[in-house]
C-alpha cells in the first residue's frame, strides 16, 4: 500500500532536510533555477512534483556522487549507460504501474519474443518518469511525475520495478515514501532492500 502525499505544495521541513543533506556535498551541482524548470515543464506537458520541483530550482541540480551509487543526475539527463537507441521517453504518458513487478519472476516471460516483452515491460521505463540516476548495472532510480505514482520514487532494472518507501511488513523496499524520503535513506547510508 502505497503512502499518500502532498505532491502540489512542497513542504518546509522536507525542503530544510534536503537543504541540510546537500549543503554539505562539495560536488553538488548549483540549482537550475526556476525559469530552466518551467521550461522543461512546459517541453515535457508536465508539473514535477514537490519537493523535487523546488529542490532542483532552489537547492541542487545534480550531485556527482550520490544518491544513487553514480549520481544524482541534473534535470532532463539520462545515464550514460542508458543507450541512445532507445525509445522517446514520455513523462506526460501516465506510469502504468501501482505496485512491484518483478517480471524476471513470471513463467511466461520465456515465451514472449523480444519484442513482447518490449511492448510489456517498456512504458515502464519510459513512461511517466524521470531518471534521477542509475547503481550500475541497469538499475536505474525514477521519480515518477504522472500518474497514480506521482511523486514515488522507484528502481526499476532488468529484473523487474519495485517502489522505494512502502512500509508493509512484507516490503521490498522500506523507507518513508517520496523524494525527501529516498534522500535522507541514502544520507543515513541505509540499505535500499530490507533483506540486505
Amino acid at each position: 500500500m502505497m503512502t499518500c502525499m502532498n505532491t502540489e505544495t512542497c513542504d518546509p521541513v522536507e525542503l530544510a532536510a534536503l537543504r541540510e543533506v546537500f549543503a554539505s556535498r562539495p560536488e553538488a551541482a548549483p540549482p537550475a533555477g526556476w525559469a530552466a524548470v518551467r521550461s522543461f515543464e512546459a517541453e515535457h506537458g508536465i508539473v514535477l512534483p514537490e519537493p523535487y520541483r523546488t529542490f532542483v530550482a532552489e537547492v541542487c541540480d545534480g550531485l556527482r556522487a550520490g544518491p544513487p551509487y553514480c549520481g544524482l543526475l541534473p534535470l532532463a539527463q539520462t545515464p550514460s549507460d542508458w543507450g541512445s537507441d532507445r525509445p522517446e521517453r514520455l513523462l506526460a504518458q501516465p506510469f502504468p504501474l501501482k505496485e512491484a513487478w518483478l517480471w524476471e519472476a513470471e513463467d511466461d516471460e520465456e515465451e514472449l519474443s523480444e519484442q513482447e516483452f518490449e511492448a510489456r515491460t517498456g512504458p515502464v521505463f519510459d513512461h511517466g518518469s524521470l531518471l534521477l540516476g542509475t547503481d550500475g548495472c541497469g538499475m536505474y532510480w525514477h521519480l515518477i511525475v504522472t500518474g497514480p505514482q506521482r511523486g514515488h520514487v522507484w528502481q526499476i532494472a532488468g529484473e523487474g520495478a519495485m517502489p522505494f518507501g512502502t512500509r508493509s511488513p512484507d516490503a521490498l523496499m522500506p523507507g518513508t515514501p517520496g523524494f525527501t524520503g529516498w534522500v535522507t535513506h541514502w544520507a543515513q547510508g541505509r540499505s535500499w532492500f530490507a533483506d540486505a
